[in-house]
């Protein structure tokens, strides 16, 4: 039996994209940004805020057509503010 604190477990990558480890060391639940044009990434790919109001996030998919994400969209599929 050892007497080193256990490890905490590893989180997801869609959990580890959509969070931010603040200067104590730990992790804490990023919010997306707000501000029309922020820039974040999911799945490879960049997405831009178009708008204030009823916003949505533009990109293009493998082929380089428009996709456009919500915010509960991109929640859900893990995203980061640096390409991964």
């Amino acid at each position: 039996m050892s007497t080193e604190p256990a490890l905490p477990p590893r989180a997801s990558a869609a959990q580890v994209s959509a969070e931010e480890v603040d200067p104590s060391g730990t992790r804490t639940t990023a919010e997306l940004p707000t501000a029309p044009c922020s820039v974040v990434w999911s799945g490879g790919h960049s997405y831009v805020l178009e708008g204030s109001a009823g916003a949505r996030w533009a990109g293009v998919d493998d082929r380089g057509r428009a996709r456009f994400l919500t915010d509960a969209d991109l929640r859900r599929r893990g995203w980061s503010r640096t390409r991964a």
